[in-house]
């Protein structure tokens, strides 16, 4: 077992890492870094929690009243805290807190050792915006087979519950996850903000879940920097690395005319092959050929409706989990997203294959045999099925200027079209829907729809939000752990467009 652990520890990056172990019948949620920040930016309730003693002679004692009223905000009704050291401090502020201090057996040799429960004097009330959305749930209903619900019927089979996935199409990952071949990668940027550090969680947890499943990837990604000298490009240890032109040119085959950050975690993927290995390890029953038209609520959850009002199914727990084809299930949500067309072309014989994946202005993935996709292009509201002669174009001058090729390769017209659905800030939309009723100003306090969840906006990323989009979606249901700080669960809340513009409605020389 500790083998396992030291195998899955992660790169030393800041943040939540949710590890699994066991084919996902035990997790671990490891934070790494500041306790007063990490204790913050925690969503969960504990039913144990062990609170580090640090003997008073070697180290300032940790627990200060700050942090023990952290940990009660973390604490239910007979939730408990151990400790190897109960300073009398310590022991007065958890008492002051509800805590019922008691005396802890088998450990004499501990005299100061202390263990507490809590018993609150009064009801707590919880944000409600944090509350699960089916506590209770056993079954759960996910439209949509693509990679979004595929990991969504993972995560959640992983707690226990039977998953069915519905989709109109006849096959999964026929949609936008249907592409040959995509990249999956973190992002960096110097502040780290939400973009960054959503990014990269995400990134890790595919990579972990790629390598857990046994799905073929290609490992090892290089995406260029145009703007930052290779001085200025910080490093993240085992997760991203600032490589020399000359450097990364090594690695991909061919001369580069600028710097660039190497992801080792990071590569492609037939997105097909990732979807059907997450369906399989779900054991979900899956629906094919069948289209949602409505949604209606009932007493134990929601019926599924088909465009006679048919009902198709009906469960505690429904994910909303597709692709711009079920935006007229979104409602007021569809207003905030974008449906983006996408091409990408395929060279059968190429002048230049990369040795790895390399991303920049565009993108190029070795096939394997001797040829390679790129792409891609991105046209907004565009619904033209037809592969395109401009389009294509586009897509090898790109490949041109990575490749440092003097002239555009000739190719017969090659390639695929799907449509993406992209939010304003380019991050998804994961979570609940508003309850009916008035409208509260902050996300954390905006009640949801009981049993309703969305998955969705997943842009160009698909493959590298899927896997922590499918355990977010399995935690704000079932009121688990969630692997992400609170920060970020704002940042991908859907409602966060419709409590920005209620903002500027109100305050009119507000920002965005």
């Amino acid at each position: 077992m500790a083998a396992q652990l030291v195998d899955r520890w992660p790169p030393l990056t800041a943040g939540l890492h949710a590890l699994s172990f066991d084919g996902g019948r035990v997790e671990l949620l490891l934070g790494l870094g500041d306790t007063r920040h990490m204790m913050r930016e925690l969503v969960l309730q504990a039913d144990a929690i062990y609170l580090d003693g640090f003997a008073p002679q070697h180290r300032r004692e940790p627990w200060d009243e700050w942090l023990l009223k952290s940990v009660s905000r973390h604490a239910e009704p007979g939730t408990t805290v151990a400790t190897s050291h109960m300073s009398r401090a310590m022991g007065k502020a958890l008492s002051a807190l509800g805590f019922e201090i008691g005396p802890v057996p088998g450990l004499a040799s501990k005299p100061e050792a202390g263990a507490a429960r809590f018993a609150p004097r009064h009801a707590l009330q919880r944000p409600a915006g944090r509350e699960p959305l089916a506590p209770g749930a056993r079954r759960a209903l996910i439209v949509g087979a693509g990679l979004a619900g595929a990991a969504c019927a993972l995560a959640l089979s992983r707690q226990g519950l039977a998953c069915t996935v519905i989709d109109a199409l006849p096959g999964p990952a026929q949609a936008s996850s249907g592409n040959p071949a995509g990249l999956f990668h973190g992002t960096v940027n110097p502040d780290d903000g939400p973009h960054a550090r959503f990014n990269r969680a995400a990134a890790l947890a595919t990579q972990r879940l790629l390598v857990e499943l046994g799905v073929p990837h290609s490992q090892g990604l290089l995406r260029l920097e145009t703007r930052l000298s290779l001085a200025r490009m910080l490093a993240a240890p085992g997760y991203v690395q600032p490589l020399s032109a000359d450097a990364a040119a090594a690695l991909a085959g061919t001369a580069l005319r600028h710097p660039a950050w190497f992801y080792p975690g990071g590569g492609a993927v037939d997105p097909g092959a990732y979807t059907r290995a997450m369906l399989a390890a779900s054991a979900a029953e899956l629906r094919l050929g069948t289209a949602v038209a409505a949604l209606e609520p009932h007493a134990d959850g929601w019926h599924l409706l088909d465009a006679a009002g048919q009902r198709i199914a009906s469960a505690p727990l429904v994910v909303l989990a597709g692709g711009h084809a079920q935006l007229p299930l979104l409602g007021e949500l569809a207003e905030d997203l974008v449906v983006q067309r996408g091409q990408i072309s395929h060279l059968t014989d190429a002048p230049w294959c990369p040795g790895v994946p390399v991303a920049g202005d565009g993108y190029v993935i070795a096939d394997g045999r001797g040829g390679l996709w790129c792409g891609a292009t991105a046209q907004d509201g565009d619904l033209d099925p037809a592969l395109r002669e401009a389009d294509q174009l586009d897509n090898l001058q790109r490949y041109t200027r990575l490749a440092g090729l003097g002239e555009v390769p000739p190719a017969p017209l090659a390639g695929r079209v799907a449509w993406r659905l992209v939010a304003p800030d380019r991050l998804p939309l994961i979570g609940g829907l508003a309850a009916p009723g008035p409208r509260a100003d902050q996300l954390r306090l905006q009640p949801r729809c009981a049993g309703l969840a969305v998955c969705t906006g997943f842009a160009s990323r698909g493959i590298g939000w899927a896997a922590m989009a499918g355990r977010l979606v399995a935690a704000l249901a079932l009121g688990s752990p969630r692997p992400l700080e609170a920060e970020l669960l704002d940042a991908v809340d859907p409602l966060r467009f419709a409590l920005r513009r209620a903002r500027r409605a109100t305050n009119p020389g507000l920002a965005g």
